[in-house]
């Protein structure tokens, strides 16, 4: 075999492994085309928040002056977070870390009376390899947010497995980004689906107002204006709502929950709330509708 040959055969391998590849993930994944929404509406916005209080930075050991900001989440931002939702009367989605419950238990009773959602955001953001260990954590979040909310969570960002999660009556994820409208996850034949609230990180906080990211270096630094920030999310907002979509806002208590971020947070919702047709529900709010409306068989 010659070596032009050679490759040209190699070439065909990975056309044929890629095109596998891509036929195993369509089987997969199926994307909802053009979610009807409840009468009168023209876009779906969740507002959600990941309560994790730099949780992950707490497992990670890293030093006093980034758990500091995590702090900040758990005694100020998110209650800055709830006073504006109330405000609006929006309804969030706070994804809650079962440890969470423990280190700040008045903030998530707070949330919940509010009519906030809490959802499961993993026990102390990470999910064990170990599927026995697995599925301790997450039915030790499951206890933790039962008891001080009186609701067992519906939902979840995290990566936990499908199935582990279907087991345990969840009937939604927010994890994946694969597509920018709702989507069902599946088993290749179709089976155990479950529905998935995409997010994307242009919008999420945390990529426009982070410093010392993971101990991220210098060049890696975010401190950008609220307002630019504000425009960019108005955008993307606008691109929803004129054909009739849905968007999913990414924050973080220590992150959205300084006082400038707040205050553009005030004017981004009152000018979503200035156009019509504009509903700003609970993820699960709008996973029940679409599971009604679009249910996955």
């Amino acid at each position: 075999m010659d070596t032009t040959t050679g490759i040209e055969n190699g070439l065909d391998r990975e056309i044929a492994s890629l095109k596998a590849t891509a036929t195993d993930y369509n089987a997969r994944h199926r994307v909802i085309e053009n979610c009807r929404w409840p009468e009168g509406v023209r876009v779906a916005v969740n507002f959600t928040a990941d309560f994790d209080a730099m949780l992950l930075r707490r497992v990670l050991n890293e030093p006093p002056m980034q758990l500091a900001k995590g702090e900040f989440g758990g005694r100020v931002g998110i209650w800055r977070l709830i006073e504006l939702f109330d405000s609006h009367g929006v309804k969030a989605t706070i994804f809650t870390p079962g440890r969470i419950c423990e280190l700040y238990p008045q903030a998530v009773k707070a949330a919940s009376q509010s009519g906030h959602e809490i959802a499961d955001h993993m026990w102390e953001h990470q999910v064990p390899k170990d599927p026995g260990l697995e599925r301790d954590h997450l039915r030790k979040t499951v206890a933790a947010l039962e008891k001080l909310t009186g609701r067992r969570p519906v939902g979840t960002r995290s990566s936990h497995t499908r199935g582990l999660l279907l087991e345990e009556g969840y009937i939604y994820t927010s994890e994946d980004s694969l597509d920018h409208r709702p989507n069902y996850t599946s088993d290749p034949d179709g089976a155990r689906p479950l529905l998935n609230l995409p997010f994307h990180y242009a919008i999420d906080d945390a990529m426009f107002f982070s410093f010392a990211w993971l101990n991220s270096e210098n060049s890696a630094q975010r401190m950008m204006d609220p307002d630019y920030v504000e425009e960019i999310w108005w955008q993307a907002f606008l691109q929803q709502y004129r054909q009739g979509g849905y968007l999913n806002i990414c924050m973080h208590p220590f992150v959205s929950g300084r006082a400038l971020r707040i205050a553009m947070l005030d004017r981004l919702i009152s000018r979503m709330k200035a156009l019509p047709g504009v509903w700003l529900p609970t993820c699960e709010q709008v996973a029940r509708h679409i599971l009604a409306t679009h249910p996955a068989g």
